[in-house]
């Protein structure tokens, strides 16, 4: 019995461990017979068991591990990137977008240059012509002042300016001009150049950039001195003797502009050292200091807005630069005679700078729109930026020159540039005899034929970027006159100045500009401005009449008495859509911290591009 119960207990393990192999491996017993047992663990292939798959897997699993399998498998390893496919179309993209940066870039950036060119032949071109004219009108018309209330030549009458705002500005320019550069025949460029050139190379590094951000607080600074110096010359003054505030504001722009004019002759002079340096080691500093600005902005959180400002001031650099590649051309040229094959040796340096410019450039604007996820057609939005701000300025009643409009935008004041231009050309060129002064007609004539030419060319251009943007609308929106925050609404400062002596509500109206889209858009570009009687029209308000002071009990709810409380309800409604249109007038820190602003309204919260926050 005990050797018939242990043979028993034998046979059922065996049948056990057969049982366990047949379910690890169900595929034994195929070669015999030829059939396939159906299993649940085999897997399903449209119907039928994939016998193949199994055995592979099965076999990877029954082998034990070694180094040939696992180089195998390492070389053999598959994956799918269409699983992520989200992922790596926007890695694509990116790389378009950078690929897309050098020209989108530099379709603004030549865009921008010609309207800095713009702005700087007009100092020499047509800003004398425009002061010759304001004197000749302001010496050919005596007439007009003395006894006729109407001047019988101009039809003016004597109450009227003699000269209007935009010719006012034109003088004081003309006279700042004249008188700094007068100011400058007594700096000698020369004992500059050797003063620099006596310093060491570490010591000029620190000095040029000592002078680059100078440079960008002057013209921060700058152009608020000579609005208020426009402002003040032109404001309605009630007395005569108001207008002795313009004489320390003009006193005032020109010791600015003198000492920016200085500022930036000292660049172009350690800039001319480093050209004439034997191993050109400071060059080679200046030029790697380029590349330190990646540094500083690649690695920051840019918006739109900030990448404008950031792009407005590139625009303006390169500018700059290439006018001080020029004075330290004439320089050179005029201590050599101007030998003509010295500018052959001049020409890989200039060469260098330029190139180096326009790389930091583009590697900067390229990182900073890839981290920042900024496309590339941002850069076409810039540009008609830039359009409007020249298409507006040619409008009838235009608000600012355009010239002031571009050193809003870009930091560019041409006046300390265009000083020091003719300070250089002057002690370069020597004028003698009859012939060189013909030259020089000449060469003013061509400038005037430039300057023309660029400005039909940039005004052409400029209205093709602004209607592709669809911007037209924008031209002939009247121009809002809001009060600043600091400011008292009309209604609140000075209640009764709109009300009549009856006490009834009346409506003040604006009467209309020329700025309104009712007028035709071709002769507000080209024509100039009408004399404005009313420089200041009033706002446009509601005015209520006074409120008792005391209010009588209210009758029993009947139709009479809904009729009569219903002008006090639309006076109640009028008096609080007056406030809600204040406080929108009105906002607070937060919603300026919050808010986007327009592209068009970045100007003065610039360094030369660079933002206050």
């Amino acid at each position: 019995m005990a050797d018939q119960s242990g043979t028993e207990l034998s046979e059922e393990k065996e049948a056990e461990i057969e049982l366990k192999k047949r379910q690890k491996r169900p595929w034994e017993g195929l070669h015999k017979s030829g059939k396939i047992g159906i299993t649940p663990e085999l897997p399903e292939t449209l119907g039928f068991y994939d016998i193949s798959a199994v055995r592979r897997e099965q076999r990877e699993l029954s082998a034990d591990p070694s180094l040939t399998r696992f180089i195998c498998t390492e070389l053999t390893r598959g994956y799918f990137l269409e699983h992520n496919e989200a992922k790596y179309t926007e890695r694509r993209e990116r790389v378009y977008t950078c690929m897309r940066i050098p020209k989108e870039l530099e379709k603004l950036m030549i865009f921008g240059f010609f309207l800095c060119v713009d702005a700087f032949l007009y100092v020499f071109t047509l800003l004398p012509l425009r002061v010759l004219l304001a004197l000749l009108r302001l010496f050919t018309l005596p007439c007009c002042g003395f006894r006729a209330r109407t001047c019988p030549y101009c039809r003016r009458s004597s109450g009227s300016r003699l000269l209007q705002p935009a010719q006012v500005c034109d003088m004081l320019r003309g006279l700042i001009l004249v008188l700094c550069f007068s100011m400058m025949h007594y700096v000698d460029y020369s004992m500059m150049y050797h003063l620099i050139r006596g310093q060491s190379v570490i010591k000029l590094y620190i000095i040029y950039n000592m002078l680059e951000v100078a440079d960008r607080l002057f013209s921060s600074f700058g152009q608020d001195i000579l609005d208020a110096l426009y402002w003040t010359a032109t404001e309605p003054k009630e007395r005569k003797r108001d207008n002795i505030g313009v004489i320390p504001h003009f006193f005032m722009a020109v010791f600015y502009v003198f000492l920016h004019a200085i500022l930036i002759m000292v660049q172009a002079s350690t800039l001319n050292v480093a050209f004439n340096s034997h191993n050109k080691s400071l060059l080679t500093i200046m030029m790697s200091n380029n590349f330190v600005e990646i540094k500083g902005s690649v690695f920051k959180k840019f918006e739109k807005n900030n990448l404008f400002q950031m792009s407005n001031s590139d625009i303006k650099e390169r500018f700059t630069s290439y006018v001080l590649l020029l004075i330290v051309c004439l320089r050179n040229m005029e201590q050599f005679s101007w030998n003509p094959d010295h500018l052959w040796v001049l020409f890989p340096d200039v060469f260098m700078v330029v190139t180096s410019e326009v790389a930091v450039d583009v590697i900067k604007h390229a990182f900073i729109t890839k981290f920042n996820d900024i496309t590339a057609d941002v850069y076409s939005e810039y540009r008609a930026s830039l359009a409007f701000d020249l298409v507006s300025s040619r409008q009838k009643n235009a608000c600012t020159d355009y010239s002031d409009s571009v050193a809003r935008r870009m930091g560019f004041i041409p006046l300390p540039l265009a000083v020091l231009l003719i300070r250089v050309v002057m002690s370069s060129v020597r004028l003698q005899g009859a012939l060189s002064y013909t030259c020089v007609l000449l060469f003013y004539l061509g400038l005037v034929t430039l300057k023309v030419l660029n400005s039909i060319v940039l005004l052409g251009k400029s209205c093709v970027y602004v209607k592709r943007a669809k911007m037209e609308d924008k031209l002939f929106e009247r121009p809002s006159t809001a009060p600043s925050s600091s400011a008292k609404s009309p209604s609140k400062a000075d209640p009764a100045r709109c009300r009549s002596p009856s006490g009834e509500s009346k409506v003040v109206q604006i009467p209309a500009t020329p700025c309104s889209p009712t007028s035709s858009p071709i002769s507000s570009v080209t024509t100039q401005p009408v004399p404005r009687t009313d420089l200041f029209p009033p706002p446009f308000t509601y005015a209520s009449p006074a409120k008792p002071a005391s209010r009588p009990p209210s009758p029993p709810p009947d139709a009479d008495a809904d009729a009569e409380q219903l002008p006090s309800m639309l006076l109640k409604e009028d008096d609080e859509d007056e406030e809600e249109e204040e406080e929108a007038q009105l906002p607070s820190e937060t919603k300026h911290k919050t808010s986007k602003k327009d592209l068009l309204e970045i100007d003065r919260f610039t360094i030369c591009g660079n933002r206050i926050d």
